[in-house]
């Protein structure tokens, strides 16, 4: 039997080669393509859009209501009264004999108030429950806590101005509501004690001279 010659041989092997060959880079391929889609990194989800939400309406004022109050201080050696409108309060002290002071100011919303006078006057004090205030007085060196409860008329502030027999008259009073009554007179300067006016109608007479005081309101 005659042996294959070498020339078939070599031809035996580099087709053998070219099969291999062939064979490397169709799987090469195969592997590189596919390992680039297994590394390639998972598309990220976008953030969820978060929204501020608009804001609330402002919340409206509660004003203080408008009222009148009168009371006396804890040592009972004076009274105070206080009229409240529109956010503002006008107060008055008195010890009848001849220390007086008128005060004004604002009033907060929550009822706070400090109210000030001539000579360094100031009344500091707060609305509690709507009922009464309670709160300081400093006036001349003293320090006069007092408690003012709510006016019922013809309890509350009064006050009278007129010029007669020539001396400009100021006076002011206090109604308390079991109807006593704390008021000074000022004649050209000079404080004396107020004579009794009508809490109904506010007559009072005054040097033989009849004059009319009214409510005091801010």
């Amino acid at each position: 039997m005659k042996r294959p010659g070498p020339l078939l041989t070599l031809h035996a092997g580099l087709l053998l080669g070219l099969f291999m060959l062939t064979l490397n880079a169709t799987t090469g391929t195969k592997n590189a393509s596919s390992s680039y889609r297994e590394e390639s990194p998972a598309p990220t989800a976008s953030p969820p859009r978060t929204t501020t939400p608009p804001p609330g309406p402002t919340p409206s004022r509660t004003p203080v209501r408008d009222a009148d109050y009168a009371g006396r201080t804890d040592d009972d050696a004076a009274a105070v009264a206080v009229s409240v409108r529109n956010g503002r309060a006008i107060a008055y002290f008195c010890d009848g004999r001849a220390k007086e002071s008128w005060l004004k100011g604002d009033v907060k919303d929550d009822g706070s108030m400090k109210l000030t006078g001539r000579h360094g006057t100031e009344l500091d004090g707060k609305l509690q429950e709507g009922r009464r205030i309670r709160g300081t007085v400093d006036i001349d060196g003293g320090h006069f806590a007092f408690t003012a409860d709510k006016a019922v008329k013809p309890s509350g502030l009064w006050r009278a101005t007129a010029t007669v027999r020539g001396a400009k008259i100021d006076g002011g009073w206090i109604v308390l509501r079991d109807g006593r009554q704390v008021g000074l007179l000022d004649r050209d300067g000079k404080p004396s004690a107020a004579p009794r006016i009508d809490p109904v109608t506010g007559a009072v007479t005054v040097d033989g001279q009849q004059l009319t005081a009214r409510p005091v309101t801010p």
